[in-house]
């Protein structure tokens, strides 16, 4: 059992770790005054140009596969890698990368949507939370009915992330009823010219969903991704990827707030002594250390076992359910020991506590982790106890 990194591996953990320092954390004022200002995190210009800067570093694609000029880094360093991004609040990622459900477009939608969008020239979003079919996916309402040589959409999505910003969707729609998703739904190539509306949600944090609305949207056939009646196993592939990620950028905020927290710690004094001299502070710092090596683990474990060919899906409800749950734990003591200090804009600690909270809700709430979690064990399809399985 060898838990090191190769030298390779290092070298990218090392010079993604110092891109973020050099280039991305220095823009961390800016956003926080953009916010404040009612503006976006970053402004276009900015982003193409550190992502240019990130491509000349060699930091290019980072899950993308070779054959599409990606690095092709695979489950365990590409959740390494977030976990550097997750360092810092700005809202950032490298660029040439698609949706994992993207590589199934046939070559004619290859050229259309998969290959623009690794190169930066078209944006995506995924689709299919309604209002009424959030956690239960499965009881979409979204209608794609055929005609002639099309379909037709009708329906609503909501918290659609990137809705506002993208130029085609991959909306999942009910195309037989009578199937449901075991068979009845399908996934479609939408672009926004071909008729859908978003309106922005306001949220408590940086992450600005969109609504969208399909009235009477037609879609041509040759803009069926993957199968028709396949759409429901294109959904879970996407879902389950993210479910792993998630986690390990929430590790790299709890780290980088645990660092602010002891350093504070070290200098803030009261009642003529340092606060990391007093016990109520010290069992914090522990606890939120102990917790994030634990959530850092189950993340590293998810991602191991996707890599390795073997079914992740059990693992990785551990990592997305520990890692929101500690993220939130982490940054609750942060604030606390920073105080009133860390209640203010002043300092970036409040709004991580509201950015990282969206995490215990989307991608799959806690309730619904534990759900599966527990399901799992009763049914038998997981056994406690086991080791190397």
């Amino acid at each position: 059992m060898d838990f090191s990194l190769s030298a390779e591996e290092r070298q990218i953990r090392d010079t993604v770790r110092s891109f973020v320092e050099r280039e991305v954390m220095p823009l961390e004022a800016d956003v926080l005054r953009n916010e404040r200002e009612g503006s976006p995190g970053l402004d276009v210009d900015t982003v193409r140009g550190l992502r240019q800067k990130a491509r000349q570093s060699g930091l290019w694609g980072i899950n993308t596969p070779e054959e599409y000029g990606g690095a092709a880094l695979g489950p365990v360093m590409s959740a390494i890698v977030a976990m550097e991004l997750g360092r810092t609040f700005v809202p950032f990622s490298f660029g040439g990368s698609a949706d994992n459900i993207l590589y199934a477009c046939d070559e004619e939608q290859k050229r259309r949507y998969l290959l623009p969008t690794i190169e930066g020239e078209r944006r995506s979003c995924f689709a299919i939370t309604e209002p009424g079919a959030g956690s239960d996916a499965r009881n979409i309402r979204t209608r794609a009915v055929k005609d002639g040589d099309g379909w037709v959409i009708n329906g609503e999505k909501t918290f659609i992330t990137g809705g506002n910003e993208a130029d085609f969707v991959m909306v999942f729609a009910v195309t037989d009823p009578d199937k449901g998703p075991d068979g009845g739904v399908t996934c479609f190539l939408v672009d926004r010219d071909m008729g859908w509306k978003s309106e922005p949600i306001p949220t408590m944090g940086q992450w600005a969903p969109a609504t969208l609305v399909f009235q009477d949207v037609r879609v041509p056939e040759s803009n069926v991704l993957g199968e028709v009646g396949k759409g429901f196993q294109l959904a879970m592939r996407w879902i389950g990827q993210g479910r792993y990620m998630i986690p390990a950028r929430a590790i790299g905020a709890a780290e980088r707030l645990l660092s602010m927290a002891t350093e504070y710690a070290r200098t803030r004094e009261s009642m003529g002594r340092p606060i990391g001299d007093y016990q109520a502070i010290q069992w914090q710092i522990a606890d939120s250390h102990v917790e994030i090596e634990s959530a850092k683990w189950l993340t590293l474990y998810a991602a191991w076992r996707v890599e390795e060919g073997m079914d992740g899906r059990h693992a990785s409800s551990l990592a997305k359910l520990s890692g929101a749950v500690t993220a939130n734990q982490v940054v609750d003591r942060v604030l606390q020991i920073h105080g009133g200090m860390g209640y203010t804009k002043e300092l970036p600690v409040e709004r991580w506590y509201r950015e990282l909270r969206l995490l215990r809700i989307f991608e799959g709430t806690d309730e619904i982790q534990r759900r599966t979690i527990a399901r799992n064990l009763l049914k038998g399809h997981v056994r406690i106890g086991t080791i190397g399985d």
